[in-house]
């Protein structure tokens, strides 16, 4: 198995429509070699633990580009035929909590479902997910205990954990997500379609 470590961030739009196509590819190329996994890396690390408003949030640090700020990402998610429901989406959430339910996540070997739930939830459904009930149904739903969540997610474990992990992140010098590392080598950022990565997997079945 050859590691695709992903960092990434469930608010952001463009870890959604990345997620969307490396789906497809993984679909069409069900014998893929990669090992995945997900590592947190905040874009709003400095938000309050109950989030924000999100218009307020997009006015403040958007100014007056805030009203057209969402476009290209309406526009990528019509092209790439992926659901995005802006409109009901009332909250930029904290999303610390949500990084620790993927760390835990990763030890019962269940990320990507929860990363799924987390998108989906966020994007399509409008949930709130810094909120301690939607991601003890969203890890619930992928197989973890709804009551070890509940317990975890009221105590601090592994926050600092979570930090530390994103921490070194920036220190190898990732600024922005989504950012895919293959193999421990090569990088590949941003919301990359199904055909690289289906070219990707053809090439190292090639060698």
């Amino acid at each position: 198995m050859i590691p695709l470590d992903i960092f990434a961030d469930p608010v952001c739009p463009w870890c959604y429509l990345a997620k969307a196509q490396l789906d497809r590819a993984l679909e069409a190329r069900p014998n893929h070699p990669f090992l995945i996994s997900w590592y947190p890396f905040q874009l709003n690390p400095t938000l309050p633990p109950e989030g924000m408003d999100r218009g307020a949030w997009l006015h403040a640090r958007f100014g007056a580009d805030a009203d057209r700020i969402d476009l290209p990402v309406l526009e990528a998610a019509r092209t790439a035929g992926v659901e995005i429901n802006l409109p009901i989406i009332a909250t930029v959430p904290n999303t610390l909590n949500a990084h620790r339910l993927l760390h835990w996540a990763g030890i019962e070997g269940a990320q990507t479902p929860v990363m799924a739930g987390l998108l989906r939830a966020y994007w399509r459904e409008g949930l709130d997910i810094g909120a301690s009930e939607v991601l003890v149904k969203i890890g619930a739903d992928a197989g973890l205990s709804a009551d070890v969540l509940r317990r975890l997610l009221a105590s601090d474990a592994d926050i600092d954990v979570v930090q530390t992990r994103e921490t070194h992140a920036r220190d190898r010098g990732i600024t922005a997500v989504p950012t895919f590392i293959l193999d421990n080598v090569h990088v590949i950022t941003g919301a990359q379609p199904a055909k690289l990565w289906m070219r990707v997997i053809d090439d190292l079945a090639a060698t």
